[in-house]
């Protein structure tokens, strides 16, 4: 599934007659429609200056979380310490912002250019401990493609 996946991401992220967000919007999309355990998929970036993140395109129910603090909840503490965060259960974790009620589990993969931390691929799911090894290579294979139209 994820080989797939991989050539129509590349198909999307190449539309260069998009806006950057419009090419992460339809990433976002295709993730959340492709993947049965993908039931929120959205991007989080670094806000400027400030030591927050800001909420980005994304698919699935709306948020009330667009601006997140550096080391609050699972994408703040991915903001701090530049490494995949994988949450097999939500429940168990002292540090999570529930977005909602029907989430289980959580994984974040940070977004580097030139070697900085920029933001974030933030994926929540209603299965419980759904993510896999092959998530996380996947999901740094979005975020190095998502880089290379960011620079």
């Amino acid at each position: 599934m994820f080989e797939k996946l991989k050539q129509e991401v590349l198909i999307l992220l190449n539309r260069s007659e998009l806006k950057n967000d419009i090419r992460l919007q339809q990433v976002c999309e295709l993730l959340k429609n492709s993947v049965p355990h993908y039931d929120w998929v959205g991007f989080y970036f670094k806000n400027g200056d400030k030591d927050e993140l800001k909420l980005g395109p994304y698919a699935g129910s709306p948020t009330d979380h667009t601006i997140i603090p550096f080391g609050k909840g699972i994408c703040g503490q991915v903001a701090v310490s530049n490494q995949n965060f994988v949450v097999p259960d939500v429940k168990a974790q002292d540090n999570y912002i529930a977005c909602s009620i029907t989430v289980k589990a959580e994984i974040v993969v940070p977004l580097f250019i030139n070697g900085e931390n920029i933001g974030q691929i933030d994926i929540d799911s209603n299965t419980e401990n759904p993510f896999t090894e092959k998530d996380e290579r996947f999901l740094e294979f979005v975020n190095r493609e998502v880089s290379k139209i960011l620079v």
